[in-house]
């Protein structure tokens, strides 16, 4: 068996030689319009100036090429990946589950931890599990969402009211803006 050497480039951008459309439109390296010219014209202009020819906009009529440092574009380019990678936040769903006879303490810690959850920016999903006979007093378990509901709203809202699911009760909560605002600032505070 022949080993391979064909290994896939991460990058399909074309440059230089590499652009073998015969007509392309060109923008200089300023961002001024040169016009439709052959790509060997093109390519011609670029080596005059320095520069590389690189073809921005494949898809249009005729191709887009731009004059530019390719260099100096994928770096640009990296650095603007990454920045998106930085500021990006992963919502995760959390879970709080409940008993529709949920003593008083169960209650408030489940709670306290949900509102960390909330404090995160994370959405809550809570669950009342009914077993047995118990379906028939959903009520209790609707009381029980409505309350949680009632005590969280300083740092989230309802994003979707209680309902049954088969035998368990389900309701969300997201993260209200402001409080994540809020959360995400007082975590940079310079610490004595």
């Amino acid at each position: 068996m022949r080993p391979t050497n064909k290994a896939p480039r991460p990058d399909q951008t074309r440059i230089n030689e590499r652009i073998r459309i015969p007509t392309v439109r060109v923008v200089d390296d300023e961002g001024g319009q040169v016009g439709v010219m052959s790509s060997s014209d093109a390519l011609r202009l670029a080596r005059e100036r320095g520069l590389d020819l690189v073809e921005v906009s494949p898809n249009a009529r005729p191709p887009v090429c731009r004059i530019m440092d390719y260099g100096k574009f994928k770096y640009e380019q990296s650095k603007r990946a990454a920045k998106a990678r930085k500021t990006q936040h992963r919502i995760t769903v959390k879970e709080v589950k409940f008993r529709p006879k949920i003593d008083d303490h169960d209650f408030n810690f489940k709670v306290n931890h949900a509102r960390e959850f909330l404090e995160a920016n994370n959405k809550v999903k809570f669950t009342v599990m009914f077993r047995g006979r118990e379906v028939a007093h959903a009520n209790l378990g609707r009381d029980i969402l409505e309350k949680a509901a009632e005590i969280l709203d300083d740092v989230g809202q309802i994003e979707q009211k209680p309902r049954m699911e088969g035998r368990t009760m389900v309701m969300y909560m997201s993260a209200r803006r402001d409080v994540a605002k809020k959360s995400g600032k007082e975590d940079k505070k310079p610490t004595e």
